[in-house]
């Protein structure tokens, strides 16, 4: 039903699915329940979907976080001042697109495409032609349908009049700052721990000094989802509580109540050490 932008990292709608459009109304759905019910999803749509979705066609300007490399080679020839464009470009109104098979697809933008060099006096029109039938017409019947699904869900909240499409990602997505010195001011402790307690100490130490990677990996471990709430990471109410004497047991979690259950480790290097473990093992199974 999607497929994956690999310049951006984002997914984007298949253009040749062979799912019905019933499919792409549930996932509409899915998307206006997550802000109905204020549930962060861990989708990576282009900011243009959210445009889209507030009423608005896709423009060129759309396809710098769609797929930049295409951006960037569009606005070159758009920047591109010399006669010569028709040339060094060699480009004409015919463009070609892959499937998902691998197959190479043709489309003339306009009609006899191929016969239609680009050139300084029509290049405006060739770079419009192009964003608008890769971000519109090229999915029109793939994203109707999505459409129509998520305004199932929100039809009677005028959504474009109280958020920007920027809002609406966070609605859905989380926020994408991780400030985990607010996490930290933020978070209780239970179960004979307190803040100056030196496995606390230690425990903020290294997560401070984690990768981001790691961190969102602690997130999912402690709360069952690697997302930023609106609000950010205060809003989470994170609880960490003693969990018996110094083991060899790793940490866990009730993720209901975002609760981190942590033995009190000997020392800051065995703490890393079954720390680690922990968030890295979470999902399926782990070698110790």
């Amino acid at each position: 039903m999607f497929t994956m932008q690999n310049e951006s990292q984002t997914v984007w709608f298949n253009p040749t699915s062979f799912e019905s459009t019933a499919q792409f109304t549930l996932i509409g759905i899915v998307l206006g329940l997550a802000i109905y019910n204020n549930i962060i999803l861990a989708v990576n749509f282009p900011m243009v979907l959210y445009r889209k979705l507030m009423g608005r066609k896709g423009s060129f300007e759309d396809l710098v976080d769609w797929n930049p490399i295409l951006y960037s080679s569009l606005k070159q020839m758009l920047e591109y001042e010399d006669s010569d464009l028709e040339e060094v470009f060699m480009q004409t109104f015919r463009i070609s697109y892959q499937d998902v098979f691998g197959t190479i697809i043709n489309y003339d933008l306009k009609d006899k495409g191929d016969k239609i060099p680009v050139t300084q006096e029509n290049k405006y029109e060739f770079v419009e032609l192009y964003a608008d039938f890769l971000l519109n017409k090229s999915v029109e019947k793939q994203f109707k349908a999505f459409y129509k699904g998520f305004q199932m869900v929100v039809d009677e909240s005028p959504l474009e009049q109280l958020f920007r499409p920027e809002e609406i990602e966070l609605l859905i997505c989380g926020s994408k700052n991780f400030d985990f010195d607010e996490l930290e001011n933020s978070t209780e402790y239970d179960g004979g721990y307190w803040n100056d307690a030196q496995v606390i100490k230690d425990f903020w130490s290294l997560v401070h000094a984690f990768s981001l990677e790691d961190k969102r990996k602690l997130l999912q471990f402690t709360t069952g989802s690697d997302r930023v709430p609106i609000g950010g990471l205060s809003r989470l109410k994170l609880v960490i509580a003693r969990n018996g004497p110094d083991s060899d047991r790793l940490p866990t979690a009730h993720t209901c109540f975002n609760v981190l259950l942590l033995p009190e480790y000997s020392s800051k290097e065995k703490l890393k050490d079954r720390l680690v473990k922990a968030i890295n093992y979470s999902k399926g199974f782990g070698m110790l």
